[in-house]
């Protein structure tokens, strides 16, 4: 017996007439993909994207009587999901841990002039960015890191599209100028 995905938005219909088994596991199949890549932007490590995605879904799907249908379903889910690995990630910046590593291991440096020129690049942008407020670097990575059309951003934040072209103009802007005064410092 052949199974087929069905859309979204009949997805949605299944779930609020009566939530089979099968309704999850399409749901699933089809935004896991999804989900994984955004968690592993976000958290730049395979294993806890993949814990974050499997916490995700549980909640969703506790949480689906609560999706209103003011936007579409993987907008609704794709917030969800921003917003566990945000709250996750300042989490652990409150409650660091250390790693145990044997002297010499797990240190991947280079001694070329150029990949320390990346490198100091990038902490350069790293330090601009982290003197923008928490939604202008938001707005940054959803568009940058995360690909998100305009269109997607201003759904996801309920503004229209002419506000998001704005407010990533001026927080690039800022990190440019930011970046500029580090570099003549």
């Amino acid at each position: 017996m052949k199974r087929t995905l069905l859309t979204s938005s009949q997805l949605q219909q299944r779930l609020y007439d009566k939530p089979p088994v099968d309704t999850f596991e399409s749901l699933y199949k089809q935004y896991v993909d999804k989900v994984y890549r955004k968690c592993l932007s976000m958290t730049k490590d395979e294993d806890t994207a993949q814990d974050y995605t499997q916490d995700i879904f549980l909640k969703v799907f506790e949480k689906f009587d609560s999706f209103q249908n003011r936007s579409s379903f993987s907008t609704w889910l794709y917030s969800i999901a921003y917003n566990y690995c945000a709250d996750q990630l300042r989490l652990a910046k409150r409650l660091p841990t250390t790693t145990w590593e044997e002297d010499g291991i797990g240190h991947d440096q280079s001694d070329l002039p150029e990949a320390q020129l990346h490198e100091d690049t990038l902490q350069v942008v790293q330090q601009a960015m982290e003197t923008l407020s928490a939604k202008e670097q938001n707005l940054l990575r959803l568009k940058y890191e995360d690909g998100m059309s305009i269109e997607e951003i201003a759904q996801l934040y309920d503004i229209k599209p002419s506000a998001v072209k704005m407010r990533l103009k001026r927080s690039r802007e800022k990190v440019q100028s930011l970046c500029a005064q580090r570099v003549l410092d």
